[in-house]
């Protein structure tokens, strides 16, 4: 889903400035920067808000984000109590967020948000907050810091702005990243079965099974638990993760690979009152 810009209350096509009072605008602004030495820091002449504010969205519409981000900032540092402000500083931050700077924008986001809680641009703010997170997402064996911020910015937009039009896309990307997570874990688990390492292994994927109900990597992670159950010889135990996966999943390949560990040890499938798995199958599945 593309990110939408958001919809401002004043457009930058309306009440643009007449053409000749631009072009005096920025001739203006070219002979100041030209008087600048080659060393120097290019100074921008004063100029009206929404000038400024125009030339930036034209240069980000052209492709150039740095040259777009260094006008928006004008707006806002000359003209900082104007209605324009506002728009810039919010533009600025997509502008940094085209461009890949993820921390400045979450920087310019932050201060946005700080300013101006109320704004009917805040659900944009939030949402864009959660995706310069959510598109730094790295693959499962890598540290999931950035996939835990993520899912907490997109909560954020769900939760504070449930009517909003980025509360749907935030929940779909929430699944996506909530699948990211247990995959992690289940890597992780992986890794300790293959060291006999079983109660570690154990812990991931009862996590996976506790934490992460809804998203497609249950299914193994049941079957790893009746492997891994009947490895130490907790047999109710690798029973009832045999009789969840079946239940839920009689279709699944991975309720095939249980339900043969268990018939090769003389076991079939079984409900346990007892077990952990039978209050989350209870109370979850």
């Amino acid at each position: 889903m593309p990110v939408r810009r958001p919809r401002f209350t004043i457009a930058a096509t309306t009440r643009r400035p007449c053409r000749a009072v631009i072009g005096l605008t920025f001739s203006l602004m070219l002979l100041t920067l030209a008087a600048c030495g080659n060393g120097e820091e290019k100074v921008i002449a004063d100029t009206p808000p929404e000038t400024l504010f125009n030339h930036a969205m034209s240069q980000l519409e052209s492709g150039d984000g740095g040259e777009a981000i260094k006008y928006f900032d004008e707006v806002d540092r000359q003209h900082p109590y104007s209605v324009w402000a506002n728009k810039a500083q919010l533009m600025s931050a997509f502008a940094l967020y085209s461009s890949n700077k993820y921390e400045d924008a979450l920087s310019a986001l932050d201060r946005f948000i700080q300013l101006h809680p109320g704004s009917r641009d805040a659900p944009y703010a939030y949402y864009l907050k959660a995706l310069c997170y959510y598109e730094r997402i790295t693959d499962v064996t890598r540290d999931q810091e950035i996939t835990q911020q993520a899912l907490k910015s997109l909560q954020d937009v769900v939760r504070r702005f449930p009517d909003s039009q980025y509360a749907r896309d935030s929940q779909i990307k929430i699944d996506l990243t909530r699948d990211h997570l247990a995959g992690k874990e289940m890597e992780i688990g992986r890794f300790y079965m293959k060291r006999h390492q079983y109660l570690a292994a154990i812990n991931r994927f009862r996590n996976v099974v506790e934490s992460y109900q809804t998203t497609d990597q249950v299914p193994e992670a049941l079957e790893r638990l009746t492997e891994a159950y009947l490895a130490i010889g907790l047999t109710d135990e690798a029973q009832a993760a045999g009789a969840v996966l079946g239940h839920n999943f009689p279709g699944s390949p991975w309720y095939g690979d249980a339900y043969k560990l268990l018939t090769n040890a003389n076991l079939e499938p079984k409900e346990s009152q007892t077990s952990w798995l039978g209050r989350v199958w209870g109370s979850v599945f």
